[in-house]
């Protein structure tokens, strides 16, 4: 039987210059497919001088069509731009102004890089996508499911980004990267003489180079004309005392220790407990007042199980970095309560909590509370 043929979601970076290489070593007829999401000379102010740290950028863009040539495949771009903004940016903006705290990367990924991407391969002919995420997918015969798994590289496991991909989606897509480590990878961009074996890896959000939220949410305020409501206030302690003042919740996120600036006769540091938009007020504490049991997640997808009907015991992550910890998941009317063994640090509405059994990612949805 003929291999299908696969649309390569290639970014310009090692991982997904990799992909394209090795499948169509392994004889896959290939298709390199670029989205244009953001336009980098938008908000020229917030320019920075690190040319390699922002994924998605117009040197990405170069690069990934010098390895399509070099491999040998069709290359397109596809402007994607308007959709991005619509679905990724002003949601950020809104999350951010509301007090929360979003990922951009989750966005994309839902609304972007899977859903668009897939009438993309349509429209090339393309039966199953590939991209360089980290992470494995397998079929459950037991359970009809299609399962996503943590990738072998616990470092580079990308699978918080991406719970929510559905079935379908998943049905059709490949990762190829998912049971490698970097360095394997690196190794193979060499062994391949891929043309960006040596470059590093993107570190930054694309469409904010300087890694500034609350600078970017001004700039684009600006740009688009809009008067930003008044959004200064009060930095108060949990029982209400006012410390000082402060230029905006979008200036600060649950956790923050930096940025507080406050004249306190107590030396010891101060963390950002919760931001309130309403009442325009940034709640400060002692590290200990970040400790929390209990969570409410909304907006819920099973991916590898289906949606349970009684609690059930799974390892939560609350953020990319976090490591899963044993909860219990009841089943609530907008989505599941979590309880955590032990208390967990910096509780973030906005963020994703992600869902495991061991490799096994059995879902994720928002923190809602």
């Amino acid at each position: 039987m003929s291999k299908p043929t696969i649309a390569v979601a290639m970014s310009g970076g090692v991982d997904s210059s990799v992909v394209a290489g090795l499948l169509h070593r392994e004889g896959y007829p290939c298709v390199g497919l670029t989205m244009q999401l953001w336009n980098q000379r938008r908000l020229p102010e917030l320019a920075t001088d690190k040319a390699t740290g922002r994924c998605c950028s117009l040197d990405d863009v170069y690069d990934a069509r010098a390895v399509a040539n070099f491999v040998g495949i069709p290359y397109y771009v596809v402007n994607f731009e308007d959709r991005f903004e619509q679905h990724v940016v002003k949601p950020f903006v809104d999350e951010y102004l509301a007090g929360r705290t979003p990922i951009p990367c989750t966005l994309c990924n839902n609304f972007i890089k899977f859903d668009q991407f897939l009438e993309m391969a349509d429209g090339v002919g393309a039966e199953k996508i590939a991209t360089g995420h980290y992470a494995r997918i397998q079929f459950d015969e037991a359970s009809g499911r299609w399962q996503m798994l943590r990738s072998a590289d616990t470092t580079k496991d990308q699978t918080y980004f991406l719970f929510g991909l559905t079935q379908s989606q998943l049905a059709r897509t490949m990762f190829p990267l998912g049971g490698m480590l970097k360095p394997q990878v690196r190794e193979l961009a060499i062994g391949l003489g891929l043309p960006v074996a040596e470059k590093p890896d993107s570190q930054e959000i694309c469409f904010v180079p300087n890694g500034d939220y609350a600078a970017f949410i001004d700039a684009y305020f600006r740009e688009q004309g809009i008067a930003p409501e008044q959004v200064s206030g009060q930095v108060v302690t949990p029982d209400g005392e006012v410390l000082g003042e402060h230029a905006g919740v979008h200036h600060f996120t649950v956790g923050q220790r930096k940025g507080i600036e406050v004249k306190r006769q107590k030396p010891e540091p101060l963390y950002v407990i919760e931001t309130n938009p309403v009442t325009r007020q940034v709640v400060v504490g002692a590290n200990s007042d970040l400790l929390r049991t209990d969570l409410a997640v909304e907006q819920i997808n099973w991916i590898s199980i289906a949606p349970p009907v009684a609690p059930i015991r799974a390892e939560v992550r609350i953020r990319n970095r976090h490591t899963p910890a044993p909860a219990t998941l009841t089943p609530t009317a907008s989505g599941v309560q979590v309880r955590f063994d032990a208390p967990q640090r910096a509780v973030t509405p906005g963020q994703a909590a992600v869902f495991y059994s061991g490799e096994v990612v059995l879902g994720g949805g928002w923190i809602a509370s």
